[in-house]
Order: structure tokens, then C-alpha cells, then sequence
């Protein structure tokens, strides 16, 4: 019997890179730009109207999905994905910055003497 994961109400998404279920809340929701254009946006209120498509916002799972082509297939022709990768080579930057700003030990007040 394969094991069930339960998430409560949290909606399920298929993640187009890994193939792995995830709560909506830990996927980035992409849309075709909307311009007639080829290029995929990072819809980041979750809200643009048209079909969208869920990544994981790891560099791990964009490739995994520019290898499998699955933009394209997902998203009617969409090929165009510099938006996303600058958006994921962000979140990987400013989740390197919290935990060196984590890391960081600063005296508390009072504690120098």
C-alpha cells in the first residue's frame, strides 16, 4: 500500500520539474505571459487569469522541467522562461542572505564588560 501524505485542506499541485505533489502554498504558480508571446511569468499572487503551471522554486526543478520540456507542454507553447530563472536564482539569493544574517553572533546589549 503506498503511504498517503495528509496536508489538511491545502490544495495539491504536481510540481512540472520533479513530478512531486506539493501544498500550493510551497509551489510558484507560472502563466504565459499573456502578450501573445512565448515567455513564461511567475505569477507571484497566484491570481493572472489563464491555465498555469507549478515549480518548485528550486534550480533543481527548473532544470529538471527545461530538460523534460514540460513548459511547453503545460503551457500551450510557452519557451521563453528567463523570467522564472531570474526569479529562482533570487530566492536562492535571498535565502542565502537570511541564513549568513542568521549565522551572524552579535553581542547583546550591556554584554561587552
Amino acid at each position: 500500500m503506498a503511504h498517503v501524505q495528509h496536508l489538511g485542506n491545502q490544495p495539491q499541485r504536481t510540481c512540472i520539474g520533479c513530478r512531486q505533489k506539493g501544498s500550493r502554498s510551497e509551489l510558484l504558480r507560472l502563466v504565459n505571459d499573456g502578450s501573445g508571446s512565448s515567455a513564461v511569468v511567475v505569477d507571484e499572487r497566484r491570481r493572472m487569469t489563464g491555465r498555469g503551471a507549478w515549480l518548485h522554486p528550486s534550480e533543481k526543478c527548473l532544470a529538471l522541467a527545461i530538460k523534460r520540456r514540460a513548459f511547453g507542454r503545460a503551457l500551450k507553447g510557452a519557451a521563453e522562461t528567463a523570467d522564472v530563472e531570474r526569479r529562482i536564482a533570487l530566492g536562492a539569493t535571498a535565502a542565502d542572505t537570511l541564513v549568513a544574517a542568521a549565522t551572524t553572533v552579535q553581542p547583546e546589549s550591556g554584554s561587552e564588560n
